[in-house]
């Protein structure tokens, strides 16, 4: 679960068990809760990223390039 895209396909497999009676309500709750764990790691991971991208094109911006 390195992406969004594999965390929303995560938790639709989890939410589809938990209707189908093929895991309990706590079980699926606490896959829920890692998959909203990883999700805000992943925004601030790509936060943190475009962060960097700006910090360097400032510093390339005051060197006058």
């Amino acid at each position: 679960m390195g992406t969004p895209t594999e965390v929303r396909r995560t938790l639709a497999r989890v939410a589809n068990m938990a209707v189908n009676g093929e895991i309990d309500t706590k079980t699926a709750n606490t896959v829920i809760l890692a998959c909203n764990a990883i999700l805000g790691a992943i925004r601030t991971d790509e936060q943190q990223k475009k962060i960097d991208e700006l910090e360097i094109l400032l510093k390339d911006i005051e060197k006058g390039w």
